[in-house]
């Protein structure tokens, strides 16, 4: 009864509207989205008559009623209960993740520590509001050789997964926040030590881009064709993953700066330029706006046009992007009645958790890069994104279905770490444009006319400092700034952080010039070719719906067609890609090479593994190798010598076959890596991912490696370099079958 009268009067108010898509509508008090209504009864409360997806095993809360004491948190006041409501209820889920040994819990169907969760909730507002809970679980994750953990994942974890560089620049937020250099001596050569890794191992100094995994998006088939094995992940080159290095080293050098080695802080913020400069020379697409999400395929590399909302977030707020580009992305970023996806088109033949989805803590990423980039509409819409669920489900949940809003994904969560710290985030570093530097908190809030008001946040700790901050008026410009009611420059310096400081900001009520957004419907792609050789002809499935199809030869686009046949007569790496009447390409195809590799056998007619160091030992005879056996390698066989000899001159692609039954397909942290060399010369990394536990019948083959050949004879080695130390430590194993040299372009 007391739902039914409190939204009795929605349509009384619908226009009144603060946040208003063809999907759902934010009016007054109440969150509404077809037969559906939210709204707060009280700062401590709200109620929703949500029903979930009929069938779906995940429940979910239609009220939530504050249990723990939040008073000691910065409080909110403004006019909107709802918002209240909804900030109240991140403060009180905050309460809910500090767990008794004083570290951060993922979501309340997740315990423990994971890297990028916890790293991510640390930038957008852990660091100030736990600032003890964010230190100690960072520490939670070093390894005890010093190096951050890339958590378990794709293949084994690291190198397959390189995103682990997002706790560094969590590291330093906490500094910023704590001003506690005792913090940045621990955490300097840790930072440095697995930087220096990461650039012997991940990094391909022509791009200048980053290999592995998109940022969070740690589910194989979510983001990449069902084709691509976890050595094709291994070899992709992405945005997302390739800012967060940026950014990494970016923060390093200005460690090295303050703790005074200026060499090493030279060295760092010109490898951090040379990544910013790769991101923009491969990954930028003017004609869309936006960078591309990453670049894919094996010998020769071609660019996967989505968009990633976090990796487009990153680039505008780290500096990656120009304001010219910032606006671009802003603009040009697909917006579906929800919100913006994690990466859109879609993949049709794909469950949603990833992919065809909203996570809020995304959301919020994308309001605070919408915010530097001066986007009004998409500040607001953005707010909308996080605060709808939110509101709808009584909870911060880990995601959303981008078709529907609804929570019927793969796997979800309510009380999750990241979606509450993005809750609270939007708050102070929007409307209160809170802004944590090394020397001091800056202020640039940003408040959207329809958001005007006069609020106030009490309690806000900050060094040796409680501020209360009030904010009035609507704009992106300060035209007032006092603290203790004296006028200054809108920036509190650090070391004269002090006592209750009542800080008064006024905004200028200036027009923010529109910038424009891209409404779209949830798009899906076309689903990915399945391509295959006779003879000469390259051969593929016919797709329904295609327009036409485009055939890729060595990276580069040669034809288009309409036929399901191409004379593949002329050596090279194939791939297609269908198009639909819309224009919306599918992923490419399985790369096909119609160049001759030789194939040659390892030495030795191993047919069983004796290694120590195996974790799933076979459980029946070893079949599917080629000749009369196979080589074991582990941290402790000596390099494996392969004489190679080539009649031409040129590059050549260097690739191994082999098997790792060490764990399986999607995660535990036992990936084989190794390094090739020819005559001596280190020619790059090999990555022999899981391949399913004890499963060391099943063959398949690593990345690809490059050098240039002089005609003759030369010897390739494979050997285990302390840079090739995987997350396990102890277990650094696989099976080695055939190496395989093919000739290049």
């Amino acid at each position: 009864m007391m739902l039914l009268s409190l939204i009795s009067g929605v349509a009384a108010v619908a226009s009144g509207a603060i946040v208003q898509t063809d999907a759902y509508v934010w009016h007054g008090d109440t969150i509404s989205q077809g037969a559906f209504f939210a709204t707060a009864p009280s700062d401590s409360s709200i109620i929703s008559n949500y029903s979930a997806q009929p069938g779906y095993y995940m429940g979910i809360d239609k009220e939530w009623h504050k249990k723990n004491d939040i008073s000691k948190y910065p409080q909110l006041s403004t006019p909107n209960r709802l918002h209240r409501a909804i900030y109240n209820m991140g403060l009180d889920e905050m309460v809910n993740a500090v767990e008794p040994d004083t570290t951060l819990r993922t979501g309340k169907e997740w315990a423990g520590v994971w890297t990028r969760d916890v790293s991510y909730s640390i930038l957008l507002s852990m660091a100030y509001m736990q600032p003890e809970a964010s230190r100690i679980s960072l520490m939670k994750k070093v390894d005890p050789m010093g190096r951050i953990i890339q958590d378990t994942g794709s293949g084994g974890a690291w190198p397959v997964s390189t995103d682990r560089e997002i706790w560094a620049v969590a590291a330093y937020e906490v500094y910023k926040v704590t001003g506690d250099k005792d913090w940045l001596k621990y955490i300097y050569p840790i930072i440095k030590r697995s930087l220096e890794t990461d650039a012997a191992s991940v990094y391909n100094p022509e791009s200048g881009l980053v290999k592995g995994e998109t940022s969070f998006i740690d589910w194989r088939e979510q983001s990449h064709p069902k084709w691509m094995q976890c050595a094709d992940i291994y070899n992709t080159e992405t945005l997302s993953t390739s800012v967060v290095h940026a950014q990494a080293w970016q923060v390093l050098g200005e460690i090295a700066e303050i703790l005074g080695h200026k060499e090493e802080a030279k060295k760092a913020f010109a490898q951090a330029e040379s990544i910013r400069k790769g991101i923009n020379d491969s990954l930028w697409l003017d004609n869309q706006g936006f960078y591309a999400m990453y670049l894919y395929g094996r010998d020769n590399l071609i660019t996967n046009p989505r968009v990633d909302t976090l990796g487009e977030s990153l680039a505008m707020l780290w500096g990656v992007a120009s304001p010219e580009q910032a606006k671009k992305i802003s603009a040009s970023n697909p917006t579906t009645p929800y919100g913006v996806g994690t990466f859109f088109p879609q993949i049709p033949d794909m469950p949603a958790y990833h992919n065809n989805s909203l996570w809020p803590w995304v959301g919020a990423w994308w309001g605070l890069a919408n915010a530097k980039a001066g986007n009004e509409q998409g500040v607001m819409e953005a707010i909308g994104s996080v605060f709808r669920p939110a509101a709808l489900f009584a909870t911060n949940k880990e995601n959303f279905n981008l078709d529907n809003g609804d929570i019927a994904t793969e796997l979800n969560s309510s009380n999750m770490l990241w979606c509450l710290s993005g809750n609270i985030a939007l708050t102070h570093k929007i409307l209160f444009g809170i802004d944590f530097q090394k020397d001091g908190l800056a202020f640039h809030p940003f408040v959207p006319k329809a958001m005007a008001a006069t609020r106030s946040l009490d309690n806000f700790k900050y060094r040796d400092a409680i501020l209360n901050i009030t904010v009035s008026g609507y704009g992106d410009r300060i035209r007032e700034f006092k603290v203790n009611g004296k006028a200054q420059a809108p920036f509190i310096d650090a070391k004269k952080a002090k006592g209750v400081m009542n800080i008064e900001i006024v905004m200028a009520d200036n027009e923010i010039e529109p910038v424009g957004m891209k409404h779209s419907p949830n798009v899906k792609t076309p689903i990915t070719p399945i391509t295959w050789l006779e003879g000469t002809t390259l051969v593929w499935n016919p797709i329904e719906y295609i327009n036409h199809y485009i055939v890729v030869r060595d990276g580069k686009r040669i034809a288009n067609v309409k036929t399901t046949t191409f004379d593949a007569s002329k050596p090279g790496e194939y791939m297609v890609i269908g198009v639909s009447d819309n224009g919306v390409e599918s992923f490419a195809s399985e790369p096909r090479s119609t160049r001759p590799a030789q194939l040659i056998e390892m030495p030795g007619e191993t047919l069983s593994i004796v290694s120590a160091e195996v974790a799933y030992k076979p459980e029946e005879a070893i079949a599917g190798f080629s000749g009369a056996g196979f080589v074991e390698t582990d941290k402790t066989t000596p390099a494996i010598s392969i004489p190679v000899s080539v009649d031409k001159a040129g590059n050549y692609a260097f690739k191994l076959r082999y098997a790792n039954g060490n764990g399986p397909v999607n995660t535990e942290n036992r990936c084989g890596i190794r390094t090739i060399k020819v005559d001596g010369r280190e020619l790059g990394t090999v990555v022999l991912p899981q391949r399913g536990r004890a499963n060391w019948s099943d063959w398949g083959w690593t990345n690809s490696v490059i050098g240039e050949l002089a005609p003759g004879e030369h010897l390739v080695t494979i050997e285990f370099l302390p840079d090739n130390e995987n997350m396990n430590i102890t277990t650094n194993h696989a099976l080695i079958d055939l190496l395989s040299v093919t000739p290049l372009k």
